[in-house]
């Protein structure tokens, strides 16, 4: 499993499968760290044509990226996530499954990881619960050349045991925190996603 910021966004697949990937691998990059400034100025000249619930909440995202610059994005996610002690709103399955950090959901996760084959990456400092490592988990579990692992059935499950029970009240938290912009912006997009995928694997 790769470091967040060591992401690329690259597959063999093409249409909607290269998009889910893709919007995985953004997800992982911006909830792993501030957006860098190449990044930011990406986001604001991206197009915003999409329809639907998800093309709006893209749009939002972009004029949130427009409306930033990278140190006020850096201020407001460290504000957020990371803060003087106890941070604001936390990044971790295991708090929102167990109230606590560094508990059995994270055993468990880590024992589904070793089953896969994955591990975290040395030069990555947050837990496998941390948002960014689950969403870099699926954007493998869609990108990954190994048809064994990169398939529909263990998208699914893996999204359903690890991410689904608690990544909304995530969303949510970020949404209502009262500093929150670009992040709230970033916490739209990312709620209307896992709904999308969520209906997506309940019809499979």
């Amino acid at each position: 499993m790769t470091s967040a910021q060591n992401i690329k966004f690259e597959t063999q697949d093409q249409g909607e499968e290269t998009a889910r990937a893709d919007l995985y691998g953004l997800l992982a990059t911006l909830f792993y760290a501030p957006p860098s400034k190449d990044l930011l100025a990406t986001l604001s000249s991206a197009q915003t044509e999409g329809e639907g619930v998800l093309g709006a909440a893209w749009t939002e995202l972009v004029a949130a990226a427009r409306a930033t610059n990278a140190e006020h994005a850096r201020e407001e996610y460290e504000q957020l996530f990371i803060g003087v002690g106890k941070p604001e709103v936390m990044l971790y399955g295991s708090y929102y499954l167990s109230g606590f950090l560094m508990e059995k959901p994270l055993a468990a996760l880590r024992t589904d990881l070793a089953q896969m084959g994955l591990q975290r990456a040395q030069s990555m400092t947050e837990s496998e619960d941390h948002i960014a490592s689950l969403c870099e988990v699926m954007r493998y579990l869609i990108a990954s050349d190994d048809v064994l692992q990169a398939n529909v059935a263990n998208q699914k499950k893996f999204f359903a045991t690890h991410i689904q029970a608690w990544v909304l009240s995530l969303c949510d938290a970020i949404a209502a925190h009262r500093t929150a912009s670009f992040y709230a912006a970033l916490a739209g997009l990312s709620r209307v996603f896992f709904e999308v995928e969520m209906q997506a694997f309940d019809m499979e």
